[in-house]
């Protein structure tokens, strides 16, 4: 009985931020925040998104927004999956100094 009645309260209510207009808010609020980053790379990120993602001042409206219309726990997906293609761009990328795994030094030895 007491199952059968939570059972009824679970099913009955709509989760509306799932269904697929609200998905595609979000994609494009988020694509909308992605690209003002990428826009405004050449300054300075002074605010911080979850995750430890930073990005500058200029992105805080579309950020705000992307919060708006996304869970929180897409939001953080989507910022992890984010730093995560940066992190490994930044290893493709041409740079030779900050391609590849790291070198080292060498130990120093004294000789006699």
């Amino acid at each position: 009985m007491v199952l059968e009645t939570q059972t009824s309260q679970i099913s009955d209510k709509v989760f509306t931020d799932v269904l697929s207009v609200a998905r595609q808010n979000c994609y494009k609020a988020r694509d909308a925040f992605y690209s003002c980053i990428e826009k405004e790379s050449n300054k300075k990120p002074t605010e911080t998104a979850t995750v430890g993602l930073l990005y500058p001042a200029e992105c805080k409206g579309s950020r705000a927004e992307y919060v708006k219309n996304c869970r929180t726990t897409w939001v953080k997906h989507f910022d992890r999956q984010y730093c995560e293609k940066k992190k490994v761009q930044r290893l493709l990328d041409n740079d030779d100094s900050r391609r590849g795994p790291m070198s080292l030094p060498k130990p120093i030895t004294s000789k006699p």
